[in-house]
């Protein structure tokens, strides 16, 4: 059968580095940071004391207390990102087929935090046990993907995809392949996390994976830098409109870029390190590139995963050299986790956008937070520091996750 093309043409974010695209943009070339001390709870007795959180960011602005009661904060991020993804996609009930347009969210935790406060809550009070009749729809890991779906009335697939960090670029990933079988005209895709709290900050904390430069936590997120010790833990939602070429054309729809390939595959390897040699993440590029129709000399750009920690930051530009040989020195690189922090579930969306973004606009935002290099890590072009103005055809968007979960995005300009 003939596949059929698919294109970006609606985008939403909420970060800690900007509460809309424009912001997150804005933000990304400028190189702002969004570590900071923890305001959300007494951090005092935790190792890790900082992390990327939302600021200025009122819920009650976008939801009634009544409605807050029912959604979980992951909930509340994924709906604020996705009703600037349809606005930015201008689809109303006029130019699309609801019946052809679905959901697929990616969570690596969802509801975590109401799950810890209804046990906190429970544990404290020595009485007879009171649960909210609403906290198992405000934690099951696929509510936001049906939240986004009543609101919007889309009655298309509808599911989560939870492959921990790589969750979001999954559901891309899935998306992608449904509209390019003709399954549907249209999807919503990306994923959200709200896991700064003491559970999250207490078990990846206690799992190394965390910064502990509590003094100074808007340098703490340093990928690829000799001295890293870490991720800084973020919390926020990504999405993007994927949409059949022909009928945004049709309706004429902007379009951001074209999606052109996804790679998926394990590591096998570990529970939480990345595979020494990155065999899995080379095994996701190559499928996203040749499933692209492109050559290996074509990628112009890759947003690596790079999250800071002292084992992955090796493996992943060692895997890029492995694949690209020659040509990886000729490639931009960057890492935006060192911007945003580390969303987990939602990082491959929101990277995916800074992808389309520096196909769209030219520019690769930097790799901040550079000052010693490792030896131990290949001298790639990693954009250090400054944002950098190139023209970019062709990128690759990675995102790894605990399991040894890969998946690699391929974006061409349109």
């Amino acid at each position: 059968m003939e596949l059929k093309r698919v294109v970006v043409t609606g985008l939403g974010a909420l970060t800690p580095i900007g509460n809309d695209v424009p912001a997150l943009w804005d933000s990304l070339t400028k190189g702002v940071s969004g570590g900071g001390p923890i305001t959300r709870f007494d951090a005092t007795k935790f190792r890790s004391r900082i992390a990327a959180e939302l600021k200025g960011f009122d819920p009650l602005n976008y939801f009634d207390r009544k409605e807050m009661r029912l959604l979980d904060g992951y909930t509340v991020y994924g709906l604020v990102a996705v009703d600037e993804a349809m606005r930015d996609a201008g689809l109303t009930d006029e130019n699309i087929d609801k019946s052809r347009m679905g959901v697929i969210w990616g969570s690596g935790m969802g509801g975590v935090t109401s799950l810890q406060d209804e046990i906190i809550e429970y544990a404290t009070h020595d009485r007879t046990p009171r649960f909210s009749p609403y906290w198992v729809p405000k934690v099951i890991i696929d509510i936001c993907a049906g939240q986004i779906a009543i609101r919007y009335g889309l009655r298309g697939p509808n599911y989560c995809t939870a492959a921990a960090c790589a969750s979001s670029a999954a559901a891309i990933s899935d998306a992608f392949n449904l509209i390019r079988l003709g399954k549907v005209d249209a999807m919503v895709a990306g994923g959200s996390e709200c896991a700064v709290m003491e559970a999250g900050i207490g078990g990846f904390g206690n799992m190394r994976a965390l910064s502990t430069r509590n003094d100074d936590p808007q340098t703490a997120s340093r990928p690829y830098d000799k001295d890293r010790d870490g991720f800084v833990l973020g919390e926020g939602a990504g999405t993007l409109v994927l949409e059949e070429l022909e009928h945004a054309l049709k309706r004429g729809a902007k379009i951001y870029a074209e999606v052109t390939g996804a790679g998926l595959s394990a590591d096998a390897y570990h529970i939480t390190a990345s595979h020494p040699e990155g065999l899995g993440v080379i095994s996701a590029m190559r499928q996203a590139i040749e499933e692209s129709g492109m050559r290996l000399e074509d990628v112009d750009h890759i947003n690596t995963h790079g999250t800071s920690t002292p084992i992955g930051d090796i493996s992943e530009p060692k895997a890029i050299v492995g694949l690209f040989g020659d040509h990886a020195y000729r490639m931009a690189i960057n890492s935006t986790k060192s911007m945003t922090g580390h969303l987990l579930g939602a990082a491959g969306a929101v990277e995916s956008i800074a992808t389309i973004l520096a196909i769209k606009h030219g520019i690769i935002p930097p790799t901040i937070n550079h000052f010693t290099d490792d030896p131990d890590i290949p001298a790639l072009d990693f954009t250090f520091n400054h944002a950098k103005h190139r023209e970019v055809n062709f990128a690759l968007s990675n995102a790894f996750g605990f399991g040894g979960h890969n998946v690699c995005l391929a974006f061409r300009k349109y």
